[in-house]
């Protein structure tokens, strides 16, 4: 493999000496003198290793690993010595040599070593490595990215099952069993998420090359247009703070949304915005320059982030419930308005995408003026309410809880997507806070929401963690009647994924459901032919358990006597 073009003999010439020779093991004898290590002091040593019974083969082999051990040493130190013209020409020099030889499994790792270290590998050579699968395999990741930039198509099928593991895993986080209020879908902190497997790999394969890069973020453009799916804006803000805590400038500082993700990414540790914090987004916001604005479809889908969008809205429900305690109304809170518009933003990253209008989707005023003192006014009942329960009841009777909601409520969450976001945040914050009274008394409203909001697996995935906060309510026949009936069975034949939760739900806390209700329940649940094998499993897992929650049947035995047994007495006898 390629030994005949630098003069070394290789197999075939000893095939045709020995093939034409009279005297076969002087010809042998001549060869190895001829293409062995030539070394006068070595001829005399060789006989030595003879007497030891350590084959010729073994000798070579162990100093030609040597060697090249030693002359992997040598190109990586070439490679960081000397003027930087120098040393590539050393290099591609090298690799002028030594290339016909990059087919040979034992001189391979040199080649490969030789081009890993040449920033700019020659185009010709580079077309031979990707025209063959086994040289494409060996090369290293800073060869593939020579390869990777000029074609588009390879690197796609590269990145590709990368992505699609990505989207898996997120999937995994949100239907696994392990259902906790304390350990969900959002605990990880960002800088532990951006360590996993997916963004570290990525990370790796881009290196400094914003070509690379950018194909990245239009891939996840794309696949977030044709999905739908805001797993992949997730990825776009992971992989821009991975490049981040590398230190990777050379891309950092020509990304426009690098500052707004840095300064966003500190928010979502702190799963808070604060004051400073919102200043500085703001400030990011305002200075899109005119002509500049595409960068606001790269800030949305930075927004779009189900973590982005679960600290705005964390941050809201906790803004209005200040305004509650400062009797101040939304419209008059300039942070509480800077949630909103980053909130429409991000929710709006789709629609701006897709359109290609790069402009801030328009605030609906009855959102600030009409929907958020509605929310207020639903903390203010809570608030009327504990007080009442807590006053003598001597003079009056017990003070029932509002049970009926606003039309308006209900028709905002059907309608207006950042009112319904936040809607259902805040049925998040009562159940959390053990709220049963608050949370069937809105939960009615969940059944219709815009774009079926309410069924979205990472809300379920929050609600169902929460309501086992709720777990002794479960007993008792109203709420089972009022959650089931009324708001999960309503969706479980059209949505799978409902279906999924459910189960999840079930089998996390089937002890506490009363056994009439439990059984209606499981046959409700019980999968069609249509559902998907994770319905089916879950199921079989809830019947396994189930089953064994069942009484054993009682041996049947006879019951025996309470009556103790007289003891016999004898008669006397007669006289």
């Amino acid at each position: 493999a390629g030994l005949q073009e630098l003069g070394v003999a290789n197999g075939e010439d000893l095939k045709e000496t020995l093939t034409n020779c009279t005297e076969p093991l002087k010809a042998i004898e001549q060869f190895q003198t001829e293409n062995g290590v030539l070394l006068p002091s070595l001829q005399s040593a060789l006989p030595f290793l003879d007497l030891h019974g350590t084959p010729r083969l073994e000798f070579h082999q162990s100093v030609f690993d040597e060697l090249r051990e030693k002359l992997l040493e040598r190109v990586s130190a070439i490679a960081l010595e000397g003027k930087v013209e120098e040393r590539y020409k050393k290099l591609e020099d090298l690799l002028e040599k030594s290339f016909s030889l990059v087919k040979m499994p034992s001189i391979q790792p040199v080649v490969m070593c030789v081009m890993k270290h040449l920033p700019k590998v020659p185009e010709k050579k580079l077309k031979l490595v990707m025209a063959d699968k086994d040289l494409y395999k060996a090369c290293a990741v800073e060869v593939k990215r020579q390869i990777w930039q000029d074609n588009q198509a390879l690197f796609g099928d590269e990145v590709s099952p990368l992505l699609k593991q990505y989207i898996l895993e997120k999937e995994n986080i949100l239907f696994s069993n392990d259902i906790s209020v304390l350990h969900n879908f959002f605990s990880p902190s960002p800088k532990t998420r951006r360590q996993g497997e997916v963004v570290q790999k990525l990370t790796q394969m881009i290196g400094k090359n914003v070509k690379l890069y950018d194909m990245v973020l239009q891939f996840l453009r794309t696949l977030f247009l044709r999905t739908r799916n805001v797993h992949y804006c997730t990825l776009r803000a992971e992989l821009l703070m991975s490049l981040h805590d590398l230190e990777v400038n050379e891309i950092c500082n020509v990304d426009p949304c690098h500052k707004f993700t840095w300064c966003l990414d500190a928010c979502i540790r702190e799963k808070f915005v604060d004051n400073k914090r919102a200043r500085e987004l703001q400030g990011f916001l305002d200075g899109v320059k005119k002509g500049q604005e595409q960068v606001l479809g790269d800030l949305s889908m930075i927004l779009c982030d189900p973590f982005a969008i679960n600290t705005l809205a964390l941050s809201t429900i906790r803004h209005l419930q200040d305004l509650v305690g400062q009797d101040t109304l939304p419209r008059e809170s300039p942070d509480l308005l800077l949630l909103l518009r980053m909130l429409s933003l991000g929710q709006g990253a789709w629609d701006m995408i897709d359109s290609q209008v790069f402009k801030e989707p328009k605030m609906e005023a009855e959102l600030i003026t009409k929907f958020l003192p509605m929310l207020m006014s639903f903390v203010v009942d809570d608030h009327t309410f504990n007080v009442d329960q807590k006053l003598p009841s001597e003079e009056k009777g017990p003070i029932p809880y509002p049970s009926t909601i606003p039309e308006a409520f209900t028709k905002f969450l059907q309608e207006n997507r950042i009112a319904c976001e936040i809607g259902l945040y805040y049925i998040l914050h009562i159940t959390k806070q053990r709220n049963k009274n608050a949370f069937l008394r809105l939960l009615p409203a969940l059944v219709e929401t815009f774009s079926d909001l309410a069924f979205s697996d990472i809300f379920l995935h929050l609600l169902t963690g929460n309501l086992t906060l709720l777990g002794d309510e479960f007993s008792l026949e109203e709420f089972c009647t009022s959650l089931f009936d009324g708001f999960f069975l309503t969706a479980c034949s059209r949505k799978e994924n409902v279906h999924r939760h459910v189960l999840r739900l079930l089998l996390y806390l089937h002890h506490k459901v009363a056994p009439a209700k439990l059984e209606s329940l499981q046959k409700a649940l019980e999968p069609t032919k249509q559902s998907g094998e994770a319905v089916k499993e879950l199921y079989n897992q809830l019947t396994e358990k189930l089953e064994l929650r069942k009484p054993s049947p009682a041996e049947v035995t006879e019951t025996p006597s309470m009556e103790l047994p007289l003891p016999t007495v004898p008669t006397p006898a007669s006289r």
